[in-house]
Parts: structure tokens; sequence; C-alpha cells
């Protein structure tokens, strides 16, 4: 690592004189340099990018480019199965991933608050370096900002991604198709439940962690499976059921879907039927529903069920043209009945991602 950068070292900001975040270390001046030098830079450095005075030089691309961008705002900071910087850089590689890119270049910028603990900050950055690394993404450019006490919650972030899609490729709502079998890459709403019952200290017997993960490998698997791939999505707020609505909305198609068959783990599902919530509407921060044609599905369905972030892969629901209802997801249950799936009008969780 450059300049001595050591994960899970000391933090390098002297604790004595700076334990926590100060308004000078926003304000351009010497402790500002200070906290790029000592703890941001090294952690950051080795990108092939090639540095800029307030940018960066990339190579070209083999592919065609895709770029995203989000914000991550999650409270608490630290929940079981990851942190709000391991979860921005998975949240981006995802993004880049449902594109069909393999994913590159993250910019990152920090927004932090006015005391927030230096060494929980070193902790949080530390997190982003080890979840890049192992992502195989490099972040080549940044920028950080401090706010002053009560304008934020302790740290923000954002993020912008770069991939490139391989040549011939596409993946969008608009192929999705009369057919298709929709398929879930695991188990539902793990994120959220982890998040909330952290949050709010309830006691849950079972220890649940946060699915949080990059998704990029399992998706090309699947697309080596089944390279006919029509469409894909991160069940990210608003869960499995926003992600199915927002499709068949965009596809102009009906999808039905076996409630039965969508896998939800007992601890969720008890969590739950407690709170009061619907799973399908639980985010999830390393799930995955793809579309894919009924001749590709078996094979599909396989290779994700051979990743190890895909082992819990099910079939929920096949695609059908939109009748005169219009396009509109179906939930069929295991009693003979279906409902209609709709977006809540408001937030389950709040600021869960």
């Amino acid at each position: 690592m450059a300049d001595g950068f050591s994960p899970g070292g000391a933090c390098p900001i002297p604790l004595s004189d700076y334990p926590r975040v100060s308004l000078a270390h926003g304000g351009g001046g010497r402790l500002m340099q200070q906290l790029i030098r000592r703890m941001l830079a090294p952690a950051f450095a080795g990108s092939v990018a090639e540095a800029q005075h307030d940018g960066a030089r990339l190579p070209p691309l083999i592919g065609t480019p895709v770029m995203t961008t989000d914000s991550y705002v999650i409270r608490p900071r630290f929940f079981p199965g990851g942190d709000i910087g391991s979860l921005a850089v998975q949240g981006t590689v995802n993004d880049l991933a449902m594109c069909g890119a393999q994913p590159l270049y993250l910019t990152l910028g920090l927004i932090l608050e006015e005391g927030l603990p230096m060494d929980e900050l070193w902790r949080i950055v530390q997190s982003i370096h080890g979840a890049a690394t192992a992502a195989g993404v490099q972040i080549v450019s940044g920028d950080t900002k401090v706010v002053e006490q009560g304008q934020a919650d302790g740290i923000y972030i954002n993020t912008a991604g770069m991939g490139a899609v391989p040549e011939g490729l596409r993946v969008h709502p608009d192929r999705v198709a009369p057919g298709d079998r929709i398929l879930v890459s695991g188990d539902i709403g793990r994120h959220g439940i982890a998040v909330l019952s952290q949050r709010e200290q309830l006691g849950f017997e079972t220890t649940l962690a946060s699915d949080c993960a990059a998704l990029h490998t399992l998706v090309q698997a699947l697309l080596t499976a089944a390279p006919d791939t029509h469409c894909l999505r991160d069940c990210t707020r608003g869960g499995l059921g926003a992600a199915l609505i927002e499709i068949g909305e965009a596809a102009a198609m009906e999808l039905h879907v076996e409630e039965g068959g969508v896998p939800v783990s007992p601890p969720v599902s008890a969590a739950c039927e407690l709170l009061g919530l619907e799973p399908l509407f639980v985010a999830c921060e390393g799930r995955l529903v793809a579309f894919v044609p009924e001749v590709q599905a078996e094979a599909a369905l396989a290779a994700l069920r051979a990743h190890p972030l895909g082992e819990g892969a099910t079939a929920i629901g096949h695609v059908a043209p939109p009748t005169a209802h219009g396009a509109r997801v179906v939930m069929h249950s295991p009693y003979g009945t279906s409902r209609l799936l709709d977006l809540p009008s408001g937030e389950q969780l709040p600021r869960i991602c």
C-alpha cells in the first residue's frame, strides 16, 4: 500500500490532537491537507488513472461506457454485515452490474459532520478501501466537505461509477418479453431488517446480517449461462416488490408472481410479522431479480445457484402480455387467490440505504 497504508492499522490522524472532525478539516487549509494526505490519498492510491489537478484522466474503455451515481445516508452507520462505506462501494458496483457492465472506476464524495469521531471515519475509509479492492474497482477521484454540527448525520457519501458493457450486450426493461421467467437470486429483506434491528435495538433472538454484497461476478456468471438475459435489477430501496412494479411498468407487461415461491428467511418473516411489514418491500443490498427467456431459464438458475451469492436462487414467476388493465404485477397466493401488487404510499423503513 502506498504511504504505509495498512488496513486495520491505527488511525493516521493524531487522535490526541484531533479526536473528532472539525470544520477546519474541510476548510482548505493545513488540517484538510493532513486529512487527505494521511488518511484518504494513501487508502485509495494505486489507480491506473492519470492524476490531474482536479480530476482523473482515464484510459480508453473496451466496450460501451456506462455511468451511474448514488448517495448513501444510512443510519446506523455500522450494522451487522456492513457499514456505510462498504455499502457505498457495493451499491454503486451493483448499479453498473445491473446494466451488464464490468465495474471499473468510482469517484467518492464525503460529506462529514463536525464532531464525527476521527477513528470512526478511519474505520469507514478502511471499509471503502476493502470493498473496492474486493470488487476490483478503482477510486480515481474524490471530494471532502465538512458541515456544521447538526447539519448532517455524521457522514453522507456520494459515489459515481463507470463501467463498460461488452459490445452486443443490452440489458434493459424494454427487452422484457412475454414468456420470460422471473428469477430472484436469494432470500429477500435481510438488509432492511438487519438495519432496523440495529437501529431500534429490537433484540431479535437471531442475529441477522445484511445481505450487502457486490453482485458483478454473479451477473457475469448469469450472462455467461444465459447470454440473452433481458433485464436485471437489484432489489434495494423498495425491495423486490418495487423492482417488479417498476420493471413491469417500464416494459408495459403483466408480471405473474407466485407468492409462495418468493424466498423469505424465517427470521425476516418473523420480524416482518411482528412489525407489520411486507417482506416484498423491505430493502436488499445483495439480491437481484432477472428476466430471462424461458429457453435459458434453467441454465440461468443453475449458474446462479453455483455462485456463492446465488445459492438460494429461485424462479418466482413469468411475464405475460398486458391485458386491458395495462401493465401490472399479479401475486398468486398458495391458496388460489390473487392480488395486485402496488407501491406503498410512503417508506416502510426510512433512511435504509
